[in-house]
């Protein structure tokens, strides 16, 4: 069920002149009257999301208390205890990590966003160090980024690189990119239907595809008089599902984090309009969790702090391009429960030392620590300018470009950089061209 817009508790709505509103909390009476039903049938699943609400009302119940009972009681982002966790993942990793070493790239993205989501700058010898680290995991001979130093190149990996890349946003970590070897990579995952692979004999999915279209528009390369993405767009919508979400490929079940690749993707594109719109957005809604405030990723599963991003994101992406064609007045804010979101991340998903958690008795990490955040900053930022941020003004996040998911400075200096005339678009060579049309691959 989805959350619905409500008065808060306490705290009510103050707006100062930069165009910021705090926020409360729900009351109690709120939560309690959204509890999720049996309807007469007592399922695992729903035994499951039983235990899950009952922990967090309690959680909340004692967040209304002290609210009730301490005037100067506040929800706060520990900022500092998130940026101490992020900055030792930048220097050493715990042993738990070893299964993620071909994800290094990964590693390094998710925790250079989320560095930049919270305000930190690192040091020139830091952002010189990290760059020539993904130069080494770059693939001189097939173009594009492997998941660590001479490992294959894989299209998630690359994504993955030049976001980490654009996140350090120096001159040194832009120029990393090998552009031409990079557009030789894409070209090569390409099949005949439109769709992408992750890698060579790897996996056909819409992430793939999500991957491709955001390397080859942030860094600014294309095939001359060819389209490098045709068939693309018609085989992204062959992934719209009956539900209205997209799954990873047609035929597959609606997911959350397809459904953001789906649709930032076709917005690259310039082909979202050609979704089926109404089914998504009630897709959308449905996913929000009355209780708790945050998404879950499928339908009949548990709240994900993750999702706050793969989710809520696509509220940003569909909402404006709504309003621009008349088919929804422009929205003051975002169609979901902007301030229950924020509840969720702030109140249920912060390590007492540091980090960002999927839910309430789970393991902080890096992965979860930027999706959660990267959702927090997209929910803050309102579709005509404004803030709405909960509980305390110190809480607001950097603001993203949720079709990256960085920053908007970030994407800024990035396009600056790949698109103006000192570095000139890259293209390929007519043998390139002869041996890489997608019907070879």
């Amino acid at each position: 069920m989805a959350a619905r817009e409500s008065s808060p508790c306490r705290k009510s709505q103050q707006k100062d002149k930069d165009g910021l509103t705090v926020v409360g909390l729900r009351s109690l009476e709120q939560l309690q009257n959204t509890v999720t039903q049996d309807e007469g049938k007592v399922t695992h699943t729903y035994l499951d999301q039983e235990e899950v609400e009952s922990q967090i009302l309690e959680i909340y119940l004692k967040c209304n208390k002290n609210a009730a009972k301490y005037k100067e009681f506040e929800i706060t982002l520990q900022r500092e205890k998130h940026i101490a966790f992020l900055r030792r993942g930048l220097k050493q990793l715990s042993d738990a990590y070893e299964a993620l070493d071909a994800s290094r790239p990964w590693l390094c993205y998710w925790i250079l966003h989320s560095l930049n989501l919270l305000g930190v700058k690192l040091s020139k010898e830091e952002c010189s160090n990290i760059s020539k680290f993904l130069m080494k995991c770059q693939d001189p001979r097939t173009g594009g980024f492997g998941g660590g130093p001479y490992q294959m190149a894989h299209l998630a990996a690359t994504y993955a690189a030049l976001n980490a890349l654009v996140s350090l946003g120096t001159d040194e970590a832009l120029s990393v990119v090998d552009k031409e070897s990079l557009l030789k990579f894409i070209i090569s995952m390409k099949l005949p239907d439109g769709s992408f692979r992750m890698h060579r004999g790897g996996e056909v999915d819409v992430r793939a595809v999500y991957c491709a279209v955001v390397v080859a528009k942030l860094t600014n390369i294309s095939l001359p008089n060819v389209d490098l993405f045709e068939g693309t767009a018609e085989w992204i919508l062959r992934c719209q599902t009956y539900e209205g979400g997209f799954g990873g490929c047609p035929g597959m079940e609606a997911h959350g984090g397809y459904t953001f690749c789906a649709v930032a993707a076709l917005i690259l594109l310039n082909r979202i309009r050609l979704i089926d719109e109404d089914s998504l957005l009630r897709w959308l809604v449905h996913r929000q969790m009355a209780v708790e405030g945050g998404f879950q990723g499928r339908t009949n599963k548990l709240v994900d702090g993750c999702y706050s991003f793969w989710q809520g994101a696509c509220f940003c992406l569909i909402g404006p391009i709504l309003a621009e064609h008349g088919e929804v007045e422009k929205p003051s804010r975002w169609l979901l429960h902007n301030s229950a979101l924020q509840e969720y991340v702030l109140i249920c998903c912060q390590h007492h030392l540091g980090g960002l958690i999927d839910k309430p008795g789970k393991q902080r990490d890096y992965y979860h620590t930027c999706y959660t955040l990267s959702g927090l900053s997209a929910v803050q930022h309102q579709p005509d300018g404004t803030k709405l941020i909960l509980d305390n003004a110190s809480n607001e996040l950097k603001k993203i470009h949720p079709v990256f998911n960085l920053t908007e400075e970030s994407v800024e200096k990035a396009l600056q950089y790949y698109y103006n005339s000192a570095h000139a678009r890259a293209t390929v060579s007519e043998e390139m061209e002869d041996t890489s049309e997608p019907s070879s691959v």
